[in-house]
């Protein structure tokens, strides 16, 4: 049999196994199996990394939306292994994995070698803090689930701490009158996706903790959010049409965009700009770029590219060895037409996954592989439970369009539903929408503890 491995259950890399399983897997009804699928993760549950936001906020509880792998390569014919890529063995194609551990520190499992015939990795991203001083020790990030309710946490507790304060009669850091600065303020430093979408999203948060009395602060003008952009306006990636119109929404929910301003430092409690201003910071969110996991320039002569990306060619198959393919957020893969990369977005991680099952077909066949070429059918941007923002593209629309509004709010939610989709069919979707509904509807909006 072929031995497929995949490192890394991201949102490509889950529906890559998945895929593949159903097609090749152990739980074919007919016919030999012809290869083997095995997907490698550190971590043992799936959750989409663009809802990380909302687990940040509260407003999603991680746990009713995460996947076992266990069960998906149970139910799909592929094999689970939990383990984190270490090292690479070209010569033999093994992936080296690092010893497993427990909560403890206590080896659950010792370092493993995993023979591959062809290899995917898909490791997906990690924060980029451009080596500004303090940045990795006084900030939180959201790469994660535990970090995303690391922050949840911590914003409970500074809301409670600024309560107890302002009825002890306290005043701030720098001995102005508390009821003249908001009482907590949180500093978010990047103005793209998920800076923008976590700015907003705190906003309804702010309110809902105060309706269940977790503080009796003014959700709007004792809850300060400060979005900080390097760049002339945010969300640089789109285009200015959607810049302008998500700056006005985050205007009216009282959001403070601070435009042209480069971090320089981030001390515990405050920020200072390379423009001399400095910005009190109860909580420091750092979302500013992103960059490959380390562990790729390591990789056994690979080559990557200042970001640490896999540079791979249209195939995505890396640049030194057919037998290794790399795509999502860890590969540098060519836009055709373009002067640049695929950029790192989740369409582009379905788009590679649906044309590996494809191409990995033909690699069994010993035929020649097809060129992957990226479709940007535009982008959208969630303002709250009750908005979101962006810009379609395609021929049908004959260029783009920009959309908000409900319209917007219904088309991101959908998203994550086709990602939903093509990792359980249609049917088993729209159970799980139902579901969701129905815990909404009895459960508070904001996970409280």
């Amino acid at each position: 049999m072929h031995r497929f491995v995949i490192v890394g259950g991201g949102a490509g890399g889950i529906e890559l196994a998945t895929r593949l399983g159903d097609r090749y897997g152990g739980r074919r009804r007919s016919g030999a199996q012809r290869a083997s699928i095995t997907l490698i993760d550190r971590n043992p549950t799936h959750i989409w990394k663009p809802l990380l936001h909302e687990v940040a906020a509260g407003s999603l509880d991680p746990f009713a939306q995460e996947l076992a792998y266990a069960a998906q390569a149970q139910w799909h014919g592929f094999q689970f292994i939990q383990g984190e890529l270490v090292g690479l063995d070209r010569d033999s194609r093994h992936v080296l994995l690092s010893p497993l551990l427990d909560d403890d520190g206590t080896e659950l499992v010792p370092p493993r070698r995993i023979g591959y015939d062809s290899l995917i990795l898909a490791i997906g991203s990690t924060t980029h803090y451009f080596g500004v001083p303090g940045a990795a020790e006084n900030s939180l990030s959201l790469d994660n689930v535990a970090q995303a309710e690391r922050f949840r946490k911590r914003l409970i507790a500074a809301c409670i701490r600024a309560e107890q304060q302002r009825d002890a009669g306290e005043q701030n850091a720098d001995g102005v009158p508390a009821d003249h600065t908001p009482r907590v303020q949180v500093a978010i430093v990047g103005g793209g996706a998920t800076g923008v979408e976590l700015s907003a999203e705190l906003r309804n948060t702010a309110k809902v903790l105060s309706s269940y009395g977790l503080h009796r602060l003014d959700p709007t003008h004792d809850v300060g959010i400060v979005l900080i952009e390097a760049g002339p306006r945010i969300l640089p990636a789109l285009k200015e049409r959607v810049s302008t119109a998500a700056a006005g929404l985050l205007g009216k929910l009282n959001v403070n965009l601070m435009l042209n301003e480069r971090v320089a430092e981030v001390t515990p409690g405050l920020i200072r700009t390379k423009n001399g201003k400095t910005v009190r910071a109860d909580l420091t969110v750092w979302a500013a770029g992103i960059k490959a996991p380390a562990v790729l320039s390591t990789l056994d002569g690979l080559t990557v590219n200042h970001l640490g990306q896999l540079s791979v060619r249209r195939t995505l198959q890396t640049d030194l060895d057919d037998h290794i393919f790399a795509f999502g957020d860890c590969a540098a893969c060519p836009w055709l037409g373009y002067e640049r990369n695929v950029p790192p977005r989740a369409q582009a991680a379905h788009q590679q996954a649906s044309f590996l099952v494809k191409a990995l077909a033909r690699r069994i066949e010993g035929q020649k592989l097809p060129e992957f070429t990226y479709r940007d059918l535009g982008s959208l941007v969630s303002l709250g439970h009750a908005d979101a923002v962006g810009s379609l593209m395609g021929g049908l629309i004959g260029g783009s369009m920009l959309v908000d509004g409900l319209l917007a709010r219904f088309m991101y939610l959908s998203l994550y539903r086709m990602h939903v989709a093509a990792l359980h069919g249609y049917a088993r979707m729209i159970v799980n929408t139902l579901a969701h509904r129905l815990r909404r509807s009895t459960a508070p909006h904001v996970k409280l503890h």
